[in-house]
């Protein structure tokens, strides 16, 4: 019996984290199916769409919440984030950002190849007849100055985190948050006042999907950074353990980064 349980004690001697089966991925999988599928059958005119589109909507973020939950239990509580699995889990969010960058410059592709060069059926001009554009120097301005000051903000928090500093990081924190907040509810008035739509041709459709495309990242950024706050306030994240910090930092900053190109490359120099 000690043979027995000297072996088991040196089998799980390893920096290693082998994950407990679990149902998330099936769910998470299965609710973006009827997500997707409710999608295509709304924009199609079925009525079940709307339903499917919701249903699976809603499911999908409940199995999102349960699954972090989980993760953060397995990170703070059972110590199964050891040295190795946080360098890994730090290549997994380099790789990640990584293939969101490719997305976006599949996006800035398609604006640059129609403004470079705009064809006859866009009368040969840069924006199209008949489009009014976004003055630069209003809304578009006062959201990149946001937040450039959000990205000093989030670096702020991150200083104090690893510092020890709990009540510096909970402010910049909130700080960046509000900002965060304050960005998207501009980007909607822009929305809203917006003198084209999406249907406006290539540079509607250019404009909208790649804005908005965006604004989602940054909404996903705000709960990411929400969900950090909650973790300092509650000892969660220490200057030891703040892993799950840094992501959204990271994560954070490529958002500045690619809003600083939407900035110079679609309002500023599209409308010149």
């Amino acid at each position: 019996m000690s043979n027995l349980n000297s072996n088991l004690a040196i089998y799980n001697r390893h920096p290693f984290h082998l994950v407990d089966p679990s149902p998330w991925p099936f769910m998470a999988s299965l609710s973006v199916l009827v997500f997707l599928f409710g999608l295509v059958s709304y924009l199609h005119g079925f009525k079940v769409g709307n339903f499917l589109f919701v249903f699976g909507l809603c499911i999908l973020v409940l199995t999102s919440v349960v699954w972090w939950r989980d993760v953060i239990r397995e990170s703070t509580y059972e110590g199964s984030h050891t040295v190795l699995v946080q360098l890994g889990l730090r290549y997994g969010i380099v790789l990640f950002i990584f293939s969101e960058v490719m997305l976006f410059i599949s996006f800035f592709w398609a604006f640059f190849h129609s403004s470079l060069s705009p064809g006859v059926e866009l009368g040969m001009i840069w924006p199209p007849q008949g489009i009014s554009i976004f003055d630069p120097c209003q809304v578009p301005f006062l959201n990149t100055i946001i937040l450039l000051l959000s990205g000093c903000t989030v670096t702020w928090a991150h200083h104090a985190i690893i510092h020890g500093n709990r009540n510096q990081g909970i402010l910049a924190l909130v700080f960046t948050i509000l900002l965060a907040l304050l960005f998207t509810g501009l980007q909607f008035y822009e929305y809203k006042i917006a003198p084209f739509c999406l249907s406006d041709g290539i540079y509607g459709s250019t404009f909208f999907i790649t804005t908005g495309l965006h604004g989602l990242h940054v909404i996903v950024g705000t709960l990411f950074l929400l969900v950090c706050l909650v973790r300092l306030y509650n000892y969660q994240i220490t200057a030891q353990h703040h892993f799950g910090f840094e992501a959204a930092a990271w994560y954070w900053h490529f958002v500045d980064v690619v809003w600083l190109f939407l900035f110079v490359s679609v309002y500023w120099w599209g409308g010149i």
